[in-house]
């Protein structure tokens, strides 16, 4: 395997070839496509784990996360690897049209949300933070928040951030629904436990069959599927529109389009879409 095992893991190069068995494997695990530019990230976020198994080549990271009985490290490289970029009230045109035009119909009768890939749960809990503020933390809500990789899901049921990552909560909402740490806790803030109430979390991989989860009003699944080439959009969008109700909202990211895609949903705004009624 010359050429292979001539990288050094404390911050060389990996081989072409082996790039491209890291391209196959993370494509059939997760869906996301890692284009060549991508090699540097790669590198960046799988050397320390190689250093600390004692590997010396991206090769045999790869020979082991393959075999048949590392679904432990599989999932620790999954987790390694998908980007988990994300703030509270990211995107915001997307929470003022959920608060204008989506709330208002539920303010009697039972609602449940859905952000498909929740990272470590700023979204969950900004979703929460707007329905609490319109619909009342004394009615049926719920916001369920699912993601691939179970380390920012632990980080997610925590429900504690650092006071920067607060920046974009309005004060008034950060004063009524957040704790802020003191003495060793001081720079911290955790989401107070009557929101959190509302709040369940679970893992999920939307390339293979959803597991019963029940149906959903609102599914988010924002800045995942720039990511997907159109084929697995396709078909990711499908197994959601299987679980949003008729007549149910999808959001997605500012950057990414539906256009030519699928037409189980149809556009109303650029990234807002709607599941016909039946």
């Amino acid at each position: 395997m010359a050429g292979s095992k001539t990288m050094e893991t404390t911050g060389g190069q990996i081989s072409d070839k082996d790039f491209a068995l890291f391209q196959r494997l993370i494509f059939s695990l997760t869906g996301i496509h890692l284009a060549s530019a991508k090699k540097p990230m790669l590198c960046g976020r799988l050397g320390k784990r190689l250093r600390a198994l004692g590997l010396s080549s991206y090769q045999d990271y790869y020979e082991l996360i393959s075999s048949a009985k590392a679904s432990e490290e599989r999932e620790t490289c999954i987790n390694l690897i998908t980007t988990n970029e994300t703030y509270f009230f990211r995107e915001p045109r997307h929470f003022d049209f959920l608060r204008q035009h989506v709330l208002p119909q539920f303010r009697t009768s039972p609602l449940r949300v859905w952000s498909a890939a929740c990272s470590s749960g700023e979204e969950v809990y900004t979703l929460a933070l707007v329905l609490a503020e319109t619909l009342g933390l004394g009615k049926n809500w719920e916001v369920f928040g699912s993601d691939i990789s179970t380390h920012v899901l632990q980080k997610a049921a925590q429900a504690i951030y650092p006071m920067d990552r607060g920046e974009k909560i309005p004060k008034h909402i950060m004063h009524k629904y957040c704790l802020k740490g003191k003495g060793e806790n001081a720079g911290l803030f955790a989401i107070d436990q009557a929101l959190r109430k509302h709040v369940r979390f679970g893992q999920i991989n939307l390339n293979t069959p959803l597991p019963d989860i029940g149906d959903f009003d609102v599914v988010f699944l924002r800045n995942v599927m720039i990511y997907f080439p159109v084929e697995t959009k396709a078909a990711v969008v499908e197994r959601l529109a299987e679980r949003i109700k008729p007549g149910g909202w999808l959001f997605i990211g500012h950057s990414e389009t539906l256009n030519g895609v699928t037409e189980v949903v149809r556009q109303i705004s650029p990234t807002i879409y709607r599941k016909t009624r039946e």
